[in-house]
Protein backbone atom coordinates (compact mmCIF):
# COMPACT_ATOMS: atom_id res chain seq x y z
CA UNK A 1 0.00 0.00 0.00
CA UNK A 2 1.21 3.51 -0.76
CA UNK A 3 1.59 5.98 2.04
CA UNK A 4 -0.97 8.76 2.33
CA UNK A 5 -0.06 11.96 0.51
CA UNK A 6 -2.34 14.17 2.56
CA UNK A 7 -0.43 16.84 4.42
CA UNK A 8 -0.36 16.80 8.18
CA UNK A 9 -2.66 19.25 10.02
CA UNK A 10 0.32 21.45 10.76
CA UNK A 11 1.39 21.50 7.14
CA UNK A 12 -2.19 22.20 5.98
CA UNK A 13 -2.36 25.28 8.25
CA UNK A 14 0.94 26.51 6.80
CA UNK A 15 -0.27 25.99 3.21
CA UNK A 16 -3.62 27.70 3.94
CA UNK A 17 -1.81 30.58 5.61
CA UNK A 18 0.47 31.01 2.60
CA UNK A 19 -2.50 30.89 0.24
CA UNK A 20 -4.26 33.51 2.36
CA UNK A 21 -1.19 35.76 2.26
CA UNK A 22 -0.98 35.39 -1.53
CA UNK A 23 -4.66 36.36 -1.84
CA UNK A 24 -4.28 39.31 0.54
CA UNK A 25 -1.17 40.47 -1.33
CA UNK A 26 -3.09 40.35 -4.62
CA UNK A 27 -5.87 42.44 -3.12
CA UNK A 28 -3.44 44.99 -1.71
CA UNK A 29 -1.49 45.22 -4.95
CA UNK A 30 -4.75 45.57 -6.83
CA UNK A 31 -5.34 48.71 -4.80
CA UNK A 32 -2.02 50.02 -6.10
CA UNK A 33 -2.87 49.39 -9.72
CA UNK A 34 -3.48 52.33 -12.04
CA UNK A 35 -6.86 53.94 -11.70
CA UNK A 36 -8.43 57.00 -13.27
CA UNK A 37 -6.73 60.08 -11.95
CA UNK A 38 -3.32 58.59 -11.16
CA UNK A 39 0.02 59.20 -12.83
CA UNK A 40 -0.11 56.45 -15.48
CA UNK A 41 -1.55 58.82 -18.05
CA UNK A 42 -5.02 59.35 -16.62
CA UNK A 43 -4.11 62.36 -14.50
CA UNK A 44 -3.56 65.74 -16.10
CA UNK A 45 0.01 66.67 -16.87
CA UNK A 46 1.62 69.99 -16.02
CA UNK A 47 2.45 72.51 -18.71
CA UNK A 48 6.07 73.43 -19.25
CA UNK A 49 7.50 76.30 -21.32
CA UNK A 50 7.99 73.94 -24.28
CA UNK A 51 4.53 72.34 -24.35
CA UNK A 52 3.06 72.90 -27.81
CA UNK A 53 -0.39 72.57 -29.30
CA UNK A 54 -0.97 69.30 -31.14
CA UNK A 55 -2.93 71.08 -33.88
CA UNK A 56 -0.70 74.01 -34.79
CA UNK A 57 2.52 73.81 -32.78
CA UNK A 58 1.89 77.03 -30.83
CA UNK A 59 3.58 77.16 -27.43
CA UNK A 60 0.81 77.05 -24.84
CA UNK A 61 2.71 79.21 -22.33
CA UNK A 62 2.85 82.11 -24.81
CA UNK A 63 -0.91 82.70 -24.93
CA UNK A 64 -3.72 83.62 -22.53
CA UNK A 65 -6.89 81.71 -21.73
CA UNK A 66 -7.78 78.15 -20.80
CA UNK A 67 -5.82 75.21 -22.19
CA UNK A 68 -6.73 71.56 -22.63
CA UNK A 69 -5.27 68.07 -22.89
CA UNK A 70 -6.63 64.73 -24.10
CA UNK A 71 -5.25 61.34 -23.12
CA UNK A 72 -6.30 58.59 -25.55
CA UNK A 73 -6.79 54.97 -24.51
CA UNK A 74 -4.37 53.43 -27.04
CA UNK A 75 -1.75 56.15 -26.97
CA UNK A 76 0.66 57.30 -24.29
CA UNK A 77 1.20 60.62 -26.04
CA UNK A 78 -0.99 63.50 -24.85
CA UNK A 79 -2.69 65.86 -27.28
CA UNK A 80 -2.35 69.43 -26.00
CA UNK A 81 -4.61 72.29 -27.02
CA UNK A 82 -3.81 75.99 -26.69
CA UNK A 83 -7.52 76.74 -26.47
CA UNK A 84 -10.58 74.95 -25.07
CA UNK A 85 -12.47 75.51 -28.34
CA UNK A 86 -9.87 73.30 -30.06
CA UNK A 87 -10.20 70.64 -27.37
CA UNK A 88 -14.01 70.70 -27.52
CA UNK A 89 -13.93 70.54 -31.31
CA UNK A 90 -11.67 67.47 -31.15
CA UNK A 91 -13.86 65.75 -28.53
CA UNK A 92 -17.12 66.48 -30.33
CA UNK A 93 -15.98 65.85 -33.90
CA UNK A 94 -18.23 63.24 -35.53
CA UNK A 95 -15.18 61.61 -37.09
CA UNK A 96 -13.50 61.17 -33.67
CA UNK A 97 -12.94 57.43 -33.39
CA UNK A 98 -10.07 57.21 -30.92
CA UNK A 99 -11.20 56.17 -27.45
CA UNK A 100 -10.59 58.99 -24.97
CA UNK A 101 -9.22 57.93 -21.61
CA UNK A 102 -9.45 61.41 -20.06
CA UNK A 103 -9.79 65.03 -21.11
CA UNK A 104 -8.82 68.04 -18.99
CA UNK A 105 -9.37 71.79 -19.08
CA UNK A 106 -8.36 74.48 -16.62
CA UNK A 107 -10.64 75.92 -13.97
CA UNK A 108 -10.42 79.60 -14.86
CA UNK A 109 -11.87 80.66 -11.50
CA UNK A 110 -8.54 79.53 -10.03
CA UNK A 111 -6.04 79.87 -12.89
CA UNK A 112 -4.57 83.20 -14.00
CA UNK A 113 -6.17 84.10 -17.35
CA UNK A 114 -3.01 85.63 -18.80
CA UNK A 115 -0.65 82.84 -17.71
CA UNK A 116 -2.77 79.82 -16.77
CA UNK A 117 -0.99 77.00 -14.96
CA UNK A 118 -2.51 73.94 -13.28
CA UNK A 119 -6.03 73.79 -11.84
CA UNK A 120 -7.06 70.97 -14.19
CA UNK A 121 -10.63 69.68 -14.14
CA UNK A 122 -12.43 66.96 -16.08
CA UNK A 123 -13.48 68.49 -19.40
CA UNK A 124 -16.70 66.48 -19.50
CA UNK A 125 -17.77 67.68 -16.06
CA UNK A 126 -16.86 71.33 -16.57
CA UNK A 127 -19.12 74.33 -17.07
CA UNK A 128 -18.26 76.48 -20.08
CA UNK A 129 -18.94 80.09 -20.99
CA UNK A 130 -19.24 80.62 -24.73
CA UNK A 131 -19.38 84.04 -26.37
CA UNK A 132 -17.69 86.09 -23.67
CA UNK A 133 -15.55 89.17 -24.26
CA UNK A 134 -12.43 87.37 -22.96
CA UNK A 135 -10.12 86.04 -25.65
CA UNK A 136 -7.98 82.93 -25.65
CA UNK A 137 -5.04 82.00 -27.83
CA UNK A 138 -7.21 81.69 -30.94
CA UNK A 139 -9.60 84.57 -30.21
CA UNK A 140 -13.09 83.74 -28.90
CA UNK A 141 -12.82 80.89 -26.44
CA UNK A 142 -14.87 78.67 -24.15
CA UNK A 143 -13.96 79.66 -20.60
CA UNK A 144 -14.00 76.54 -18.40
CA UNK A 145 -15.05 76.29 -14.74
CA UNK A 146 -15.55 73.59 -12.13
CA UNK A 147 -18.80 75.08 -10.81
CA UNK A 148 -21.85 76.69 -12.32
CA UNK A 149 -21.59 79.54 -9.82
CA UNK A 150 -18.09 80.44 -11.02
CA UNK A 151 -19.26 80.31 -14.64
CA UNK A 152 -22.22 82.58 -13.85
CA UNK A 153 -19.95 85.04 -12.01
CA UNK A 154 -17.70 85.14 -15.08
CA UNK A 155 -20.69 85.98 -17.32
CA UNK A 156 -21.57 88.90 -15.04
CA UNK A 157 -18.15 90.42 -15.68
CA UNK A 158 -17.45 89.32 -19.26
CA UNK A 159 -20.74 88.27 -20.87
CA UNK A 160 -21.42 84.99 -22.60
CA UNK A 161 -23.68 82.02 -22.06
CA UNK A 162 -23.14 79.13 -19.63
CA UNK A 163 -23.23 75.61 -21.10
CA UNK A 164 -22.58 72.13 -19.74
CA UNK A 165 -20.31 69.89 -21.82
CA UNK A 166 -23.34 67.77 -22.76
CA UNK A 167 -25.10 70.89 -24.16
CA UNK A 168 -22.27 71.91 -26.49
CA UNK A 169 -22.77 70.89 -30.11
CA UNK A 170 -19.98 70.54 -32.72
CA UNK A 171 -21.17 73.60 -34.63
CA UNK A 172 -20.72 75.70 -31.46
CA UNK A 173 -16.96 74.99 -31.49
CA UNK A 174 -16.32 74.99 -35.23
CA UNK A 175 -12.69 75.82 -36.06
CA UNK A 176 -13.08 76.50 -39.77
CA UNK A 177 -13.19 80.29 -39.42
CA UNK A 178 -10.73 80.97 -36.59
CA UNK A 179 -7.37 80.48 -38.28
CA UNK A 180 -8.57 81.98 -41.54
CA UNK A 181 -9.32 85.29 -39.85
CA UNK A 182 -6.43 85.41 -37.36
CA UNK A 183 -4.13 88.22 -38.47
CA UNK A 184 -1.49 87.23 -35.88
CA UNK A 185 -0.59 84.03 -37.74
Amino acid sequence: MTPSVLPSPRRRRLLCGCAGLVGLSALLLGGCSPSPGDSNGHAPLALDPHTSCSLDGMLLADFPGPKGQIHYAQDRQVDWFCDTVELLSALLAPEQVRAVRSAWVQDMARADWDRPQGHWIDARQAWYVLGSQRKGSMGPTAASFSTEGDALSFTQAHGGQVQRFSEIKPEMVDLTGGALHDTRM
